[in-house]
């Protein structure tokens, strides 16, 4: 392929297909910061409750992946009471389920969807992965 002159300038084809794919990948995960908001276990909640193919699902795994790190983390070095217990091979699309599950069952209490989102995160996993 021969490079393209534009405006003075030589640009190889090589450099418009990466251009091209930057400015695809960035509009294709641009969201709103107002969709992310993690001030509550609502605002989780609707996070993770957006559509699967959202970019907000990006969010919504990393703030789960994050809080059980951190559980796991602590539990396990400091001989701390685990609050969750799940077994091996469950996901973190099982507990994005879990979760969203435990939220809709806890709408209506403004109580617990106004608390710390990851107070709401450990209730529901807890609630699906007790420890006994």
């Amino acid at each position: 392929m021969s490079p393209i002159l534009r405006a003075g300038r030589l640009i190889t084809p090589q450099l418009l297909v990466a251009a091209l794919l930057a400015a695809l990948a960035g509009s294709a995960l641009a969201i709103d910061a107002e969709d992310l908001r993690f001030d509550t276990t609502e605002d989780l909640y609707q996070v993770c409750a957006a559509d699967p193919a959202s970019p907000a699902q990006l969010a919504c795994t990393g703030f789960i992946e994050a809080t059980v790190q951190y559980h796991d983390g602590i539990a396990n070095k400091r001989d701390m009471k685990r609050l969750i217990c799940y077994s091996e091979g469950t996901t973190i699309g099982d507990g994005r389920a879990a979760f969203v599950t435990w939220a809709e069952a806890n709408k209506g209490d403004a109580t617990l969807m106004g608390e710390q989102p990851v107070v709401g995160l450990v209730r529901a996993l807890a609630e699906a992965y007790p420890c006994r």
